[in-house]
């Protein structure tokens, strides 16, 4: 049995806590807060044995496999790098990964440079059904996929970004190119700057194109007061088609005719959250077993991001993968 330990207590730490009732290779033994009342409030409520207002007395101690990072997402190397310093196997990140080009480069230097395991928490993409749907479409159900179209109401480093990992997922490879556009900059997630709205078209290797739409220009799929339930993805081939919303799904493949459901987003995102963190463990038990949202697929996938907002500042097509450069964020801030 694995040790895992969680640092920060947020709101988001409690999704990564309750996952626990059903992750079966790892416990979660100890947390760590410089809030003491939040730290010992969420240490009661989940049962974690152990308590720490001081991330390196926590690693030094409990020696975990697995670190849970669920901290603000300007405060990411550091604690890469503690990790690292520490011998931790394995690290899982809240996203969004990197919000700018220079934490882009810096992260990505930092994993080529050491054997700390770095997974995004992108639950979505272990959700039972999105698991059910992928395996309809890699196993050639709908035919040869021609678009992947995926949104999010939220802006794109706030909820876009799990949008954006399923259509890299569904379109199992990386895009080669990119052209974006963005509008407006209030900033109204402050913690996860990036521009209000946003759209990106990519293109695959395999011909397919990929539609990323984030803000509010996002279609509308659940209660319009509710911005952050409005992801989904829908991903057409020539023989059907499969979609899936928080809440709902829907395909159509030749053998199975046309289907329809609801789900419960919180029922799966529980089980999500767990089947991501134990396919964790299965990778540090069997390197043939790699992280779906491991670090190399996460940095593509932030490339993209970076991709769409060089492309809408330049009006031009972006080839990638590409080195960004300078501040797109400030650079937003004074055009937008």
């Amino acid at each position: 049995m694995y040790k895992s330990c969680c640092l920060g207590c947020g709101p988001r730490a409690k999704g990564h806590a309750a996952a626990y009732e059903h992750v079966t290779l790892s416990k979660l033994e100890a947390v760590c807060d410089m809030d003491e009342e939040r730290l010992g409030a969420f240490a009661d409520e989940f049962a974690v044995p152990r308590r720490y207002t001081d991330a390196h007395e926590m690693l030094e101690k409990e020696k975990p496999e697995l670190l849970h990072v669920v901290t603000q997402p300007t405060q990411r190397l550091e604690f890469f790098e503690l990790a690292a310093e520490h011998g931790v196997p394995a690290v899982l990140v809240e996203k969004p990964l990197c919000l700018d080009a220079a934490d882009f480069n810096a992260i990505q230097a930092f994993g080529e440079s050491h054997d700390t395991k770095i997974c995004v928490n992108h639950q979505l993409r272990y959700h039972p059904k999105t698991l059910e749907l992928l395996d309809i479409v890699r196993g050639g159900e709908i035919g040869e996929v021609r678009l992947i179209d995926g949104s999010a109401r939220y802006p794109l480093a706030g909820q876009g970004t799990h949008a954006l990992n399923l259509v890299f997922a569904f379109a199992g490879a990386r895009p080669t190119r990119v052209f974006g556009q963005v509008s407006g900059f209030k900033c109204a997630i402050r913690s996860h700057p990036c521009p209000d709205s946003a759209v990106g078209e990519m293109v695959f290797d395999s011909g397919a194109h990929g539609i990323l739409a984030c803000g509010d220009n996002a279609p509308v799929v659940h209660d319009p007061k509710v911005s952050w339930m409005h992801k989904r993805i829908a991903v057409y081939g020539t023989q059907g088609f499969v979609h899936w919303t928080m809440n709902s799904w829907e395909l159509f493949t030749p053998s199975r005719g046309y289907q329809r459901g609801d789900k419960e987003y919180r029922d799966d995102d529980v089980l999500g959250q767990a089947a991501m963190t134990d396919a964790i463990f299965e990778w540090l038990d069997d390197e043939a077993k790699p992280h779906a949202n491991r670090l190399d697929v996460s940095l593509a996938e932030c490339n993209t991001v970076l991709g769409i907002y060089k492309s809408a500042l330049d009006r031009a097509v972006v080839e990638l993968p590409f080195t960004p450069e300078g501040s797109y964020l400030e650079a937003f801030a004074k055009v937008l």
